[in-house]
């Protein structure tokens, strides 16, 4: 009978094999598919790196760097080209730059957004008196949305808000929780009323530690050489069950774990699913719980990457490259400039253009999705090769919303989690939907089972 046993095969999940094994636990690792990593996935096409889900990790979390240096992968670590981080915003169908010192949506210097051609003129005397406003003792919870349209206006959700959250969570500011998304940003309020004095006073304490790093890393190999090397540093410490699990339920050894083939009995069991499955799978242990679990919604996400000569796009492209805002936008939501942004990735002689396209393209067919994008390449930036290659991948429901009411959702969970021993859950539902949020969660469900 195994002691612990760990319910999905991405990057939670396997960081949950990782620290049980470093504990000096044998994990049974149970995933229904027979490629482990979740959405974490890259192939390798023509010699370029493409990345079909997440394609780096935000430097400021943790995390991620301490399981990489774990694994010894410290050394292909590489961080993105900041000196080349512009971004463009597209505004009736024309590039425009992202204005200097804008951290996420919120604004830090006057002459960039003062020269801007992205806001109105009553936009940005809006944002500069955001800086006089007083501190909020208890505000409600609002969404993202309701949060900067308060601060700096209609345009800011529009053509910063929404395009940038777009990217991440693939939802819709007006629904996504600012509490649950924005938490820094809701500190501050709180603090210093405007989020343009509190995120000049996080910027002036983080230079007291020195200089910044680049905002993001990723991996020579791409980000399925982390989980590649978790499962080659596994062998002989994990054992793992290709099967659909069904149901958990208490049993006299701890937990009955009915699979597709057979049933398991556990001690510790690990849920690092998402929501929805967690949600089937925990009706007959806690259905309290599990209804929690099934009002976590998930949006769907598809992404094209093109790939054409780099004297096909000399002159072209630029940065990092450019978001789409929803009133602007046809079927792309973001495309990314991948030799820029990141060194190793593309050879010389080529280029590759990542583009996302939303929930809403989950089942238009390749041949739709490609011309239309070419299509609107071809609009914004002048684009009229073919390209040489293309590669579609499409993640259904994996993209978690954190809508209105999710800390209290999540506190509610946590609390019946806690009431039954040897239960833990982790994954992209709870407490932030990153690489290093996930790896995070696993790593702080080891460390509660040991702590018992």
């Amino acid at each position: 009978m195994p002691s612990h046993v760990v319910i999905g095969g991405g990057i939670t999940g396997l960081a949950a094999c990782w620290y049980l094994a470093k504990a000096g636990h044998r994990p049974l690792l149970i995933e229904k598919e027979k490629r482990l990593g979740g959405v974490i996935r890259t192939d390798q096409v023509e010699g370029c790196l493409i990345e079909g889900g997440p394609d780096s990790f935000l430097s400021s979390k943790p995390a991620a760097m301490e399981l990489i240096r774990e694994l010894g992968l410290e050394s292909d670590v590489i961080g993105s080209n900041d000196r080349q981080r512009v971004t463009f915003i597209v505004k009736r169908r024309r590039l425009v730059p992202m204005p200097d010192g804008l951290m996420l949506m919120v604004p830090t210097r006057i002459l960039p957004m003062v020269k801007s051609p992205l806001f109105s003129w009553s936009t940005k005397i809006k944002m500069g008196l955001e800086y006089f406003r007083s501190p909020m003792a208890d505000p409600p919870e609002r969404s993202v949305a309701q949060m900067v349209r308060e601060h700096y206006g209609q345009e800011a959700v529009d053509y910063l808000a929404e395009p940038l959250l777009a990217g991440v969570y693939g939802g819709d500011p007006e629904l996504l929780s600012a509490d649950a998304v924005l938490e820094s940003f809701a500190g501050m309020e709180k603090k210093y009323g405007s989020l343009t004095k509190g995120t000049l006073a996080m910027r002036a304490e983080r230079l007291k530690q020195g200089p910044a790093g680049p905002l993001f890393r990723t991996l020579k190999g791409g980000m399925e050489q982390l989980t590649q090397a978790i499962t080659c540093q596994l062998p002989g410490k994990m054992d793992r069950y290709q099967d659909e699990a069904l149901a958990i339920r208490k049993s006299s050894f701890g937990y009955e774990v009915e699979l597709k083939k057979e049933r398991l009995y556990a001690e510790n069991v690990f849920v690092c699913c998402p929501a929805a499955p967690a949600a089937s799978l925990l009706r007959p242990l806690d259905e309290k719980m599990s209804e929690l679990l099934a009002g976590v919604e998930y949006n769907s996400t598809v992404t094209l990457a093109l790939g054409y000569e780099q004297a096909d796009v000399a002159g072209k492209i630029d940065g990092f490259g450019f978001l789409v805002p929803k009133v602007e936008r046809k079927r792309m939501a973001a495309c990314t400039f991948v030799k820029t942004k990141f060194d190793h990735r593309v050879p010389p002689a080529k280029a590759v253009l990542r583009c996302f396209l939303g929930g809403a393209a989950i089942d238009v067919p390749d041949g739709e999705l490609i011309k239309d994008v070419t299509a609107e390449l071809k609009e914004l930036l002048g684009l009229t090769a073919m390209p040489r290659f293309s590669k579609v991948t499409r993640w259904r429901r994996a993209m978690a919303q954190y809508g209105l009411g999710h800390r209290k959702r999540v506190a509610e969970i946590r609390e019946l989690e806690a009431r039954h021993t040897g239960f833990y859950l982790a994954g992209n539902a709870y407490d932030g939907i990153g690489i290093p949020d996930c790896i995070r969660g696993a790593k702080n469900a080891v460390a509660a089972m040991r702590a018992k």
